[in-house]
């Protein structure tokens, strides 16, 4: 999620709105009809990138010897800051190892909604250097008179330019171009930024009407290539007659002479599914009303007269429901609460113990979707030790005598797989103490309302919490890890199959069992290469910076110079006291983050790229956030010469001046903005609006009350009437509100905002 301009979520960035929220899930990925590759074998090894324009976010697998690779990964991502176009490149890998690209598709952000969630497939287009462009140019023109001379003023602002190689350090030419002549000028080069501010002004003398200005962006580069070409905008002078000064923004555009591609088909195809939401945020005060009605849902009797249990009547999907109302109810500490409410009702509607919480309910889908925001280190901590071993060992486990290969044997197998799904149940059964509490509180609630309804079944009030954290979070865990980032990508076929076999014992097993043993093993949780600046140990020396291998595990954060080299620095866990993006201004680096240690000492990190950033911070943060000792507030700019950049003071140790990312309950972290996920549900209702009034209708039927219910009413649950229809009649209003405040917005920007280029 991103803010309008200040690329920070949650942040006003002018008196009405606080941010743009984006999400993007690119699901499934496939080519076909690749062009072969000239040699004998005509087979490449391909993998696809997923790019925030040129940035890679996410990279696929290679499938080896394939002209039609299926990927089939899903790839989930908030995007934390503005962008042209999500574009997918395939890449072929050579017997060398050197990559070679094939071929792009890329989707402009505007069109992404008319591929929302529906498979396309897209023709690879070429690549070349001069069609790789993106970012914008701001450009003021002005005619003048002076005695008998006539001059053209441009300076320049730029947003959004491209890092190349790690790094932007970009300047600009000025053409004046006409059929006779053309006069050429150059800026300085602003080092280390992507969103130059030139402010330069150049002189030209006009002549003719079809002279033109020609603005190019380039990167200075000391390789022996020479500069890297950026983007170009092309404007003719002749509008300037009615207009004495003319400014605005231009998206700058691909080189004249560039995108001169081969024809679509040489290049074959790429079917995407793209599932692409985005949200205008405003500040939070405008979500009041509707947010006040939904955390009250907990209190409302009965229930199912509540609006967030509204909301899962309404909506098409439960799952669509689920994501945004636990991900409020988290952010304001009222999840426990609320799940025990509805989990309650439907325990009272279940006539059978046998099927209690089995089908696609919403009390379901809202638990799967806590145990997912709120366990995923507990899964870390339980599974990936041996995820990892199954997926690197590769041992036969196939028990179906068919499936068996040459050479296998079927009781050597049998062995290997129950000594795997040995090992994977007694690690969860032994590890009660990781579980998050938010968890515990849940199961507790649900064990509770199961006993109280079905006394005489004395296993129920296990069951209920069985077909969750065996059905519905382990066992699918072990059957897709890289769906739960226990691995980077799908398993190869055969360590597939054995997960599948672990997967389907574990269901079978449903554990009963209880243990207060605590896990101590050291488990690895993440690893990178990134860009770190020397903590300043010394007072006096050299603070540069360098690339190093940077490993967390549940004990330690460590980087060293190579991988399985002895660390040059660890930081225990209970020693990180706070962490937090770092400023771009203060070492002008994009995606740079702070860990905050004791006595003030800072380490100031560049990850690889936005989402990699977004990555670190949220997993160190939720690895030390129970420390006793962590920080309130911090310095957001970095300590440079003799004073902190963000508020000028001069002493080292000075007490940070702005608050620390808050807390959450139920000890976990969580990136959530509560603003975000109101807008959210507010979209759901005014998509569903039809729904809203017809359920109105529903309520306010005879039918409802004396007779049978009408056969178009029947799909919604109507416990209490009276009270369902006061709070439909206050959802409608408070959606009509924000309605109009969103048709507002968009009417006052479109008048403020002033683009020479669309």
């Amino acid at each position: 999620s991103t803010s309008m301009e200040s690329g920070a979520a949650g942040v006003s960035s002018h008196l009405l709105c606080s941010g743009d929220a984006f999400s993007i899930k690119s699901v499934g990925c496939e080519a076909k009809n690749l062009p072969t590759y000239p040699g004998p074998n005509k087979m490449r090894d391909c993998y696809c990138t997923v790019n925030l324009d040129q940035e890679e976010v996410f990279r696929t697998k290679i499938v080896e010897k394939s002209l039609c690779p299926f990927y089939g990964e899903d790839f989930y991502c908030e995007i934390p800051r503005t962008f042209r176009h999500l574009s997918f490149y395939i890449f072929d890998r050579d017997v060398f190892r050197r990559d070679s690209i094939i071929g792009k598709v890329a989707i402009q952000k505007e069109d992404l909604q008319k591929y929302h969630n529906r498979d396309t497939w897209f023709q690879l287009q070429h690549v070349d250097a001069d069609s790789e462009v993106q970012g914008k140019v701001h450009l003021e023109l002005r005619l003048s008179e002076v005695i008998t001379d006539t001059g053209v003023v441009c300076h320049k602002l730029c947003q959004g330019l491209p890092i190349v190689n790690g790094q932007c350090d970009p300047y600009a030419t000025v053409t004046l171009a006409g059929p006779s002549r053309s006069e050429a000028k150059k800026t300085k080069v602003k080092k280390k930024t992507n969103n130059p501010h030139f402010d330069e002004v150049f002189y030209f003398e006009v002549g003719i009407s079809k002279e033109r200005v020609i603005i190019d962006l380039w990167n200075a580069s000391n390789l022996k290539f020479g500069d890297e070409f950026l983007g170009e905008l092309r404007l003719p002078l002749k509008f300037l007659r009615q207009s004495s000064s003319y400014e605005a923004w231009y998206f700058l555009q691909p080189r004249d002479n560039g995108n001169k591609s081969l024809k679509p088909d040489d290049l074959g195809s790429l079917r995407l599914n793209v599932v692409y939401t985005e949200d205008h945020v405003f500040s939070s005060d405008y979500y009041s009303p509707l947010r006040d009605i939904l955390l009250k849902s907990a209190d409302v009797e009965p229930v199912s007269a509540s609006a967030a249990h509204i909301l899962g009547e309404v909506c098409r999907e439960k799952q669509e429901a689920a994501i945004p109302l636990v991900r409020l109810f988290l952010h304001y500490g009222r999840i426990v609460p609320f799940i025990s409410a509805i989990a309650n009702a439907e325990v009272k509607r279940t006539q059978d113990p046998n099927t209690i919480f089995r089908g696609n309910s919403l009390t379901s889908k809202c638990i799967d979707e806590t145990m997912k925001l709120a366990g995923m280190h507990y899964l870390q901590v339980t599974l990936k030790p041996i995820i990892d071993e199954i997926c690197q060992v590769h041992k036969p486990c196939e028990i179906d005598p068919v499936k068996l290969k040459d050479g296998e044997n079927l009781e050597n197998n049998r062995e290997n797989l129950r000594q795997y799904v040995d090992r994977i149940f007694t690690v969860i059964t032994k590890s009660g103490v990781s579980c998050p509490t938010v968890m515990c509180d849940i199961f507790f609630s649900l064990r509770e309302s199961a006993a109280k309804r079905f006394q005489g079944d004395l296993d129920v009030r296990y069951t209920a919490v069985s077909s969750f954290i065996f059905l519905r979070f382990f066992a699918p865990a072990i059957l897709s890890p890289n769906l739960f980032q226990l691995t980077p990508h799908h398993p190869d076929p055969q360590t597939s199959r054995t997960l599948t076999l672990i997967s389907k014992t574990i269901q079978t097993l449903g554990s009963l069992s209880k243990s207060k043993s605590c896990i101590v093993t050291t488990v690895v949780l993440f690893t990178r290469f990134m860009i770190k600046r020397a903590q300043g140990r010394k007072r006096f020396g050299m603070k540069n910076f360098k690339k190093r291998w940077f490993r967390l595990t549940n004990h330690e954060f460590t980087y060293q110079k190579s991988k399985g080299d002895h660390p040059l620095c660890s930081i225990p866990i209970e020693n990180i006291l706070a962490v937090e993006r770092l400023e771009e201004e203060s070492f002008k680096m994009k995606n740079m983050f702070q860990v905050i240690q004791p006595e003030r000492r800072v380490l100031y990190i560049q990850a690889n790229n936005c989402v990699e950033a977004k990555d670190w911070i949220d997993i160190l943060t939720k690895v030390s956030q129970c420390n006793k000792k962590r920080l309130t507030v911090y310095h957001p700019s970095a300590y440079l010469n003799g004073h902190w950049l963000c508020c000028k003071a001069t002493a080292d140790n000075t007490p940070g001046c702005t608050p620390c990312t808050g807390g959450l309950p139920a000890n976990i972290q969580l990136d959530i903005d509560g603003d975000r996920e109101t807008e959210r549900i507010y979209s759901l209702f005014n998509l569903y609006m039809p729904k809203l009034e017809k359920m109105q209708e529903a309520c306010g039927s005879k039918s409802v009350y004396d007779g049978p219910e009408e056969e178009e009413y029947s799909t919604f649950i109507i416990d209490d009437p009276k009270e369902t229809y006061k709070t439909l009649k206050l959802i409608i209003e408070g959606v009509g509100t924000l309605e109009q405040e969103h048709a507002q917005y968009k009417r006052d920007k479109f008048k403020k905002t002033k683009y020479g280029s669309q």
